[in-house]
């Protein structure tokens, strides 16, 4: 009978009747209370869940390697790196970058250059930037300490709302809700929540669903349980809840509709942008261009691109890569014969954007470079490159 009270107060507040449509709040005084008239479950119910999902986090949680202490900065190091990128792939990264830069001190003192190298293949590369300017501030501006408040550490470089709550939690015990992909599918199903998490305003829902039920003396383990049971029993694609350790206590598998939950609108399309490749050599080795400091792929080195959705319009190839030849000849000084390199094109996805590159090949001499910042490069191990640079390498059989 309870649970049948959950379900309707959660519908009539987060959805039109039988539409399945988000209905609109007046602020977070009204979704406080609306919550707290949602949240029927007695003091004795959410200790039992908390039981529940606690003991299985101390028998199956996950062993990681920043979870063996408390380190703030593992804490920060980790969750940015786990920002668009699979555990999995995180782990030797984590491993090899606390190696490189063991302390906030280190990172903060260290060259751009070789903190961007460190971060090289894990893509989204302002990660990278936001953490070591992080590091700066905490020493510049703390002295080297770290703040303990949530509130506090939204202060630093490209800490948000969840990185925040998971370093409060998890390093200084503070009982704050870390809210990511994994914490939206967890409680959207659990509650039934049917609020679009694509929208900003849904975060203040989730957040103060949890607070509801966040223990006060483990909140760091609480909030990891969370991440581990949306990675395993309650993952997106290939859910277990029949198996779950909470599965008494989510409604939308004992309605039969885990699927259904969370509800995200559609992302829209990438835009496709069209570009040449100029894949430019001498015995002094491969052109590169190092990218802008601001934007995508910032200060990364790649091999120059040339849009070709701002040339001329022209129906002949030939004449499409003479004009790609005047436009680098006007803007560097080079004067090269380009050439179709003959191999597929590149495609490469961004979150908004997808790049369609058409390798033009060309021999150079290996002139002095009077237009910087490009240089010859032979050894690409010692210059920080970025995935796509790493698919027109393969494309050109570079080693």
């Amino acid at each position: 009978m309870a649970a049948l009270v959950i379900r309707k107060r959660l519908e009539n507040f987060l959805t039109a009747h039988h539409q399945r449509r988000p209905l609109m709040y007046n602020g977070k005084h009204d979704i406080r209370e609306k919550v707290a008239d949602m949240i029927t479950w007695s003091q004795a119910k959410i200790k039992a869940f908390q039981k529940a999902l606690l003991d299985w986090y101390d028998q199956e949680g996950r062993d990681l390697p920043w979870r063996q202490d408390h380190d703030p900065y593992h804490v920060m190091v980790s969750e940015l790196m786990l920002q668009q990128t699979q555990v999995q792939t995180v782990i030797p990264y984590y491993q090899r970058f606390i190696g490189q830069f063991p302390t906030v001190q280190a990172l903060a003192e260290a060259d751009e250059a070789d903190v961007l190298k460190a971060w090289e293949g894990l893509g989204y590369y302002s990660r990278a930037k936001n953490l070591q300017g992080a590091a700066k501030q905490l020493m510049a501006d703390y002295n080297g300490e770290w703040p303990h408040t949530a509130k506090e550490l939204q202060e630093l470089r490209g800490i948000g709302p969840y990185t925040a709550g998971a370093i409060a939690s998890i390093a200084f015990n503070q009982v704050e809700p870390a809210i990511d992909g994994n914490a939206f599918r967890v409680f959207a199903r659990l509650f039934k929540i049917d609020a679009d998490i694509a929208k900003p305003q849904s975060r203040e829902i989730f957040d103060e669903v949890i607070r509801a039920v966040l223990p006060q003396d483990r909140p760091g383990d609480f909030n990891q349980a969370v991440m581990d049971l949306g990675s395993t029993y309650m993952s997106a694609k290939d859910p277990d809840p029949a198996h779950s350790p909470v599965a008494q206590f989510d409604q939308s598998y004992l309605d039969d509709e885990v699927l259904a939950y969370p509800v995200k609108s559609k992302k829209a399309k990438p835009v496709v942008k069209r570009y040449f490749a100029l894949a430019i050599h001498s015995e002094a080795g491969w052109l590169l261009e190092q990218r802008p400091s601001a934007g995508l792929l910032a200060d990364l080195w790649m091999m120059p691109l040339i849009n070709r959705d701002e040339l001329a319009e022209t129906t002949l190839m030939t004449d499409e890569i003479q004009l790609a030849a005047d436009q680098f000849a006007a803007s560097t000084g080079l004067n090269v014969a380009f050439a179709d390199a003959g191999v597929k094109m590149v495609k490469h996805t961004f979150t908004h954007q997808q790049w369609q590159l058409t390798i033009l090949a060309a021999d150079s001499e290996p002139v002095a470079l009077n237009y910087l910042p490009a240089q010859w490069v032979n050894d690409f191990d010692r210059v920080a490159l970025p995935t796509v640079q790493k698919k027109l390498n393969a494309a050109l059989g570079i080693q």
